[in-house]
């Protein structure tokens, strides 16, 4: 297994005018983080125009776990969890969305698995969804579609809940639309070791969804062929190690 640099979960929670859920969200990531001695919540603001800020502001004068990074306006999902990303103080990086739909009780498996496995990415997929069946149908398609022309077999990479290694998201491109291509951006950057395990999905109660089919279809035709084209021309060189060195000299 890979050396563990430290032993920090840094969760990554990308919100936009989610107020009604960023309290009980984190109560919830208190109690399934209970086990683990070393953890930090860093919670995105994406622009928020609500009283999600100040809840959260609330949240982090009453307990040390709670790190807020605030964006100077809207920039996307992507961008939240690559501020995220780069902010994270741990070595093992966990990200869930702000809508109170995944279940942070999934969170200790994912850990496990990736350290147990010494996997690069533990992504999540939801054994049973909790959407109407247009956004189920809709979902599966862009996944087999998706996976057709990358060559992947992520069987849901719409779910955001996951365990990743820092070092494996690092250098990935950043762009809008990311979040739906991190196993294979991941595997481009050369960290291939993923898995996926199921993890509890709900239905959500309070709020309302940012994201529908007419808001993510076509523009998500149209990131795949980026994505492609990233898989022919991107590159991440590698220095050799002082150990791959020595065995030449």
């Amino acid at each position: 297994m890979s050396e563990i640099k430290n032993n920090i979960v840094s969760i990554i929670v990308p919100v936009r005018d989610e107020e009604e859920n960023v309290e009980s969200l984190f109560g919830e990531i208190c109690g399934a983080m209970s086990q683990f001695s070393a953890w930090e919540c860093i919670w995105v603001d994406d622009g928020s125009t609500d009283g999600t800020l100040g809840k959260l502001k609330s949240l982090m004068s009453q307990n040390a776990h709670v790190r807020i990074l605030e964006h100077s306006k809207s920039f996307g999902q992507s961008a939240a969890l690559a501020s995220g990303f780069r902010a994270a103080r741990g070595f093992v990086v966990v990200t869930l969305d702000g809508d109170g739909q995944n279940d942070p009780a999934s969170i200790p498996a994912l850990i496990d698995t990736l350290r147990s496995g010494d996997f690069d990415m533990v992504n999540g997929w939801r054994e049973k969804r909790h959407d109407n069946i247009i956004r189920k149908l809709s979902s599966k398609a862009a996944n087999s579609f998706r996976n057709f022309m990358t060559g992947e077999k992520i069987r849901d990479v719409g779910c955001a809940l996951r365990a990743v290694k820092k070092e494996a998201v690092m250098d990935i491109p950043v762009f809008k639309g990311m979040h739906r291509f991190l196993p294979t951006l991941v595997r481009i950057a050369g960290h291939e070791k993923i898995t996926e395990i199921p993890v509890r999905h709900r239905p959500r109660v309070k709020g309302q969804t940012k994201y529908g089919v007419s808001n993510r279809l076509w523009v998500g035709i149209y990131d795949i062929f980026a994505v492609i084209w990233m898989k022919s021309r991107l590159v991440f060189p590698k220095l050799k190690t002082q150990a791959d060195s020595a065995k030449k000299t």
